[in-house]
């Protein structure tokens, strides 16, 4: 039984996860102990829910408890489902709730890249990519182009940030993903895992994605660089292959999350 609670002035504080909180605030709401995120939309809820992760609180319009959310709310547990009219939401909390509904999640110890790695042949590695965006657009295209798992360096935007998960439909919690230490050297990190290293990157050295040696690769890890100015010449220098995507019309390179389902797209099969 769903553990209902109507909104009222007196606990709109209770909300703040909801409406206030930075997700860096909700990264360490529990501190020291792992946090929380937010995911909104019935679609992304429920991919989180079957990934494992543990509601913690709801907000949604009354209509929605016996609507899209029916079914979802029977897999919660305790957890406080706070629910008026869209205007009274609105009212008295000063945000719109406009994607049907949000829930707070708890957030899991992520895995070592080793784990997540093991048993995978292609893999996506992501390099100082800060865009909620375009993490949320890269990871939709690897669960949906054969991508076995995606590793991020530490600067990377979290994949769970609430418009990242949006983006990417829930896939963030299909696909496996981590972080890779920040202390290492990650090609040659790769390299032991038994990865061959292909960076994405225009150079003189560059040979074209479609070239049959990189097909023939048992264990591909395909490596994207931050938007703007691409993959560090370190990384580039120390990857087995650079690889480009050939261009038309002059265009000198594509945005991050397109690149990325082009070359998924290529490599993956």
């Amino acid at each position: 039984m769903a553990n209902i609670i109507d909104i009222i002035p007196q606990n709109k504080e209770e909300l703040d996860i909801f409406t206030a909180l930075s997700e860096p605030q909700l990264l360490h709401y529990f501190e020291p102990d792992i946090g929380l995120f937010v995911a909104e939309s019935p679609k992304v809820i429920e991919r989180a829910m079957n990934g494992g992760y543990e509601p913690y609180a709801l907000l949604m319009e009354r209509k929605d408890i016996d609507g899209q959310m029916k079914e979802l709310l029977e897999r919660c547990g305790n957890a406080p489902v706070y629910t008026a009219e869209f205007n009274e939401i609105t009212d008295i909390t000063g945000f719109k709730l406009i994607r049907g509904a949000l829930c707070a999640f708890r957030r899991k110890v992520l895995p070592r890249a080793e784990e997540v790695c093991r048993g995978a042949r292609r893999i996506a590695v992501l390099e100082n990519v800060v865009n909620p965006t375009n993490i949320g657009a890269i990871f939709r295209s690897a669960a949906a182009l054969n991508m076995d798992a995606v590793l991020l360096t530490p600067a990377c935007c979290d994949p769970l940030y609430r418009r990242s998960s949006r983006v990417s439909m829930g896939t963030v919690f299909q696909i496996p993903w981590t972080y890779l230490d920040s202390d290492r050297d990650y090609p040659q990190q790769l390299r032991e895992m038994g990865f061959t290293t292909a960076a994405m990157a225009l150079s003189n050295d560059s040979v074209s994605i479609d070239a049959p040696e990189l097909a023939k690769v048992e264990k591909l890890a395909i490596v994207l660089g931050t938007e703007g100015e691409g993959l560090a010449d370190k990384t580039v220098a120390e990857c087995d292959y650079t690889v480009k995507i050939p261009m038309s019309h002059d265009v000198d390179s594509l945005n991050v999350a397109a690149a990325s389902a082009v070359a998924f797209w290529q490599l993956g099969r």
